[in-house]
């Protein structure tokens, strides 16, 4: 595995993003010797030292890792501009979240198969969760044993997280097992570690490669556009140092940039709304109206009250640092969201549309704001939005920040802000259940001083001025049978050749769980489709064509 590449190196497949999705595709896809790949990373190599250190996730935010993004104001929860951290680095958002292992419901990929086919129903995806999964003490047959991932319990959680557990039962809801195909109640999260530190798609996938010849990975390589002969995909163009190069594709050419960047670059290469594209100035390739199109993300708002102790307020002190780093125990291997659930905002709903998730510490400003005393945080997310989004491009130059528009709260009937109101309803009686109510005080750091106000109001100003991204944006590039999808359920964009999609942009709709599990489920599943490609002739193009594409 190579650092450098050549300005003019043609390799069989060329992929553009090395994240959750990018990562598990390059990985498998190089296994076998005779391929050649070629992994576009626009950030650099995962080795900023908190990147390994769980609870240190929120420093990796507005730093050289993150992409460091931020939403157009959104007029229903407040005016406010959202900042939306998505990963720059080996690993991509895999290197910078929670580490929260939640599948979401096996009736999130059945819904899939309706849009898109019956191999991406829950029980055609199920191996390639297996395939993905090394849960530790797994007696699931459904879930892995030997997979690429290490899936591991907490190692030292806050007694605040057992009291949440105990105190959910007084509530009226279930404990359950995570991760099962209809997880209806609360669990201790599962997290995405190894010996108490984090383990990305990049541990998972990049670093088993590294010995492979056939696997060149180039790091801070900005991908602008897809190069076209035609409407055949045989390259992409691409900065390093500011310096323009083109990677030639044999094969293919796979789009591995997630929700935001992904439908940015189909944009820039041709693909997109013709009337948008003429708009900038871009030749129009595939007039494609859905592309950056039907974007869906979870909402959550927080509310953050006091308590008196055994938190995560101390967790930067030296104890806690010198247990991480000798036995990889100890506060700073929380992931900071140690216990969620599922709950239902109206009782006749069939599924959970509401997650719940308890902190043991004040999470204020995405963690982007010290703690100031001991607190513990509890919150509502909204797994089922009606309301969807938009990713367009603020003009022709590939360096400028696509606008993100995820219209939070804008569904016309007001459904989507009466479910978070009942599922922050559902945070506040779980605050008073007797056992929880014996741990923490009456003061909210969060919203600040709300204890003077009714819930109602709290809940309204909580969503209204607190509220924020879960990190989880999809469907801006969607799969589907129709003809109106961006990508074919083989993953191929269509209206050309030689191109596909595999991240979370391709999510026909979002799950009632996190999106890091599925993305990688995505690569490996691409990577089959390709080989698949490989053995029926379907994907090979001649060098020659490639390499007969005029540079520039």
């Amino acid at each position: 595995m190579s650092d450098t590449s050549g300005a003019t190196a043609v390799y069989d497949y060329v992929i553009v993003g090395a994240g959750a999705s990018g990562a598990a595709l390059a990985g498998k896809l190089s296994e076998d010797g005779s391929r050649s790949v070629l992994l576009l990373e626009a950030g650099g190599a995962d080795t900023k030292p908190d990147i390994h250190i769980p609870a240190a996730f929120s420093g990796l935010y507005r730093s050289a890792v993150d992409w460091n993004y931020d939403t157009i104001p959104q007029p229903n929860i407040g005016g406010r501009n959202i900042f939306w951290p998505r990963g720059k680095v080996l690993g991509g958002s895999s290197s910078i979240n929670a580490m929260m292992w939640v599948r979401g419901f096996a009736a999130d990929y059945d819904s899939w198969a309706e849009k898109a086919g019956d191999e991406w129903s829950y029980r055609s995806l199920l191996p390639y969760f297996r395939s993905v999964e090394r849960v530790e003490g797994n007696t699931d047959p459904d879930q892995g044993s030997g997979g690429a991932v290490s899936i591991s319990k907490q190692r030292s959680p806050r007694s605040h997280t057992a009291t949440f557990l105990e105190a959910v039962k007084e509530a009226g809801y279930a404990v359950v097992a995570p991760n099962t195909a209809t997880p209806d109640g609360f669990s201790q999260t599962m997290v995405s570690q190894k010996r108490g530190k984090r383990f990305s798609s990049a541990d998972a996938y990049l670093k088993p490669a590294k010995g492979r010849t056939n696997l060149t990975v180039v790091t801070g390589a900005h991908a602008t556009r897809v190069v076209f002969d035609g409407t055949r995909a045989v390259g992409v163009e691409y900065l390093v140092g500011g310096v323009k190069r083109i990677a030639r594709a044999a094969h293919e050419v796979v789009l591995c940039g997630g929700a935001v960047n992904t439908p940015q670059v189909l944009m820039l290469s041709g693909i997109g709304d013709a009337t948008e594209l003429q708009k900038h100035g871009i030749p129009v390739v595939v007039d494609s109206p859905e592309v950056g199109k039907n974007l869906r993300d979870h909402l959550i708002a927080g509310l953050v009250i006091e308590t008196a102790g055994d938190t995560l307020f101390t967790a930067k002190k030296i104890p806690q640092v010198l247990s991480f780093l000798s036995r990889g125990l100890g506060m700073l291997t929380s992931n900071i969201a140690e216990a969620y659930g599922f709950v239902r905002s109206r009782p006749e709903l069939e599924l959970p549309d509401i997650e719940i998730i308890f902190a043991p510490v004040a999470f204020i400003d995405q963690g982007q704001a010290d703690p100031p005393s001991h607190a513990l945080t509890i919150g509502a997310i909204l797994l089922q939005p009606e309301s969807s989004g938009t990713i367009t491009l603020a003009s022709a130059n590939p360096l400028d920040k696509a606008l993100i528009d995820p219209r939070y709260l804008s569904d016309p009937e007001g459904r989507d802000r009466a479910a978070l109101m009942s599922g922050l309803a559902a945070c506040e009686n779980i605050l008073r259940t007797p056992v929880l109510s014996r741990s923490h005080g009456e003061h909210f750091l969060a919203p600040e001083g709300a204890e003077r106000l009714g819930q109602q109001e709290r809940d309204e100003l909580t969503i209204d001025q607190y509220s924020h991204t879960l990190y989880h944006p999809v469907g801006t590039a969607r799969m589907g049978v129709d003809a109106a999808s961006v990508v074919d359920p083989q993953l191929r964009v269509r209206g050309v050749t030689g191109l596909r999609v595999a991240d979370a942009s391709v999510m026909p709709g979002i799950i009632r769980g996190h999106t890091q599990a599925p993305s990688m489920v995505i690569g490996e599943k691409a990577a089959d489709l390709l080989m698949a490609a490989e053995r029926t002739g379907e994907a090979v193009a001649a060098v020659a064509v490639a390499a007969a594409v005029a540079v520039g």
